[in-house]
C-alpha cells in the first residue's frame, strides 16, 4: 500500500515538527508548511491526499488556503487545527471546506485515525470514482473509462490529467498549472509529453461525438462535455 501523503500546514515550530516526525514513524508522507503561502505551493507541486490545516497562520490563515484549495480541488480532505472551540469558529471551518476539526491540544492516534478515515472515505466515495463526462464513466481510482460494456484502462497520468480536466470542465485547464503540478515543471519537453497524453485522451474519448479537448493557444486546454 503506497504511503498517504499529507500536507501539513502549521506555524508552531516545535509542534509542527512533532506531528511531522510522529507521522513519518508511522508510515506517512509529510510535506511541512509554517504559513498559508507556503502550503499553497507545497499544495500544487506535490500533489498530497489530504491537507491538515492549523487555522492561525501567518500569510495565509487556514480558512482562506482552504478556500482557494477548494476552487482547485472539490474532493481533497481537509482537517482544520485549532485552539478556538466557539460552534461558531467549527461552522465557519465547515463553509470553507473543511470536513473534520480537531481541537488543540489533540492525541496523534486521534489524528491519525481521522486522516485515514478521511482519505479512505474519499477513496471509497462513489460519487468520487464514478465521474461522469458525456456518456463515458470515468473510475479515477481504478483508472478506467467505460463508455456502454467497452472498458477502457487509462496510465496514471492519462487520469490524473482527465480528472484535472473534468475538475476544470468547460474552462480553460492552464498549462502552466497543470504542468508544474503534474510533472514538475513547465519546460519544452514536458510540455510535449502532455501534449501526447492529450492526444491519447482524445483518441479514448471519441467515441463520444458530445465531448471535445480544445486547445486554448497560449492558454491551456478545454474540455467540453
Amino acid at each position: 500500500m503506497s504511503k498517504i501523503k499529507v500536507l501539513l500546514a502549521e506555524d508552531e515550530a516545535s509542534l509542527g515538527m512533532i506531528v511531522k516526525e510522529s507521522l513519518e514513524t508511522r508510515n506517512f508522507t509529510v510535506y511541512l508548511a509554517k504559513n498559508g503561502e507556503e502550503a499553497f505551493e507545497i499544495y500544487q507541486t506535490e500533489n498530497p491526499d489530504i491537507l491538515v490545516l492549523d487555522v492561525m497562520m501567518p500569510l495565509k490563515d487556514g480558512f482562506t488556503l482552504a478556500k482557494e484549495i477548494r476552487e482547485d480541488n472539490k474532493h481533497i480532505p481537509i482537517i482544520f487545527l485549532t485552539a478556538k472551540s466557539q460552534t461558531a469558529d467549527v461552522l465557519e471551518g465547515f463553509n470553507h471546506g473543511g470536513n473534520d476539526y480537531l481541537k488543540k491540544p489533540f492525541s496523534m492516534e486521534e489524528l491519525i485515525i481521522r486522516i485515514k478515515s478521511l482519505v479512505n472515505r474519499f477513496e471509497l466515495n462513489p460519487n468520487f470514482n464514478a465521474i461522469k463526462i458525456g456518456n463515458f464513466s470515468f473510475n479515477y481510482t481504478k483508472q478506467t473509462l467505460q463508455y456502454s460494456t467497452e472498458t477502457l484502462q487509462l496510465t496514471h497520468r492519462e487520469a490524473q490529467l482527465l480528472f484535472y480536466l473534468h475538475e476544470k470542465k468547460n474552462q480553460v485547464l492552464d498549462r502552466t498549472y497543470i504542468l508544474n503540478k503534474l510533472w514538475g515543471n513547465d519546460d519544452f519537453f514536458n510540455a510535449r509529453s502532455m501534449d501526447v497524453f492529450i492526444s491519447k485522451l482524445r483518441k479514448k474519448l471519441k467515441q463520444d461525438s458530445n465531448i471535445q479537448i480544445i486547445n486554448v493557444r497560449g492558454f491551456g486546454y478545454k474540455l467540453i462535455c
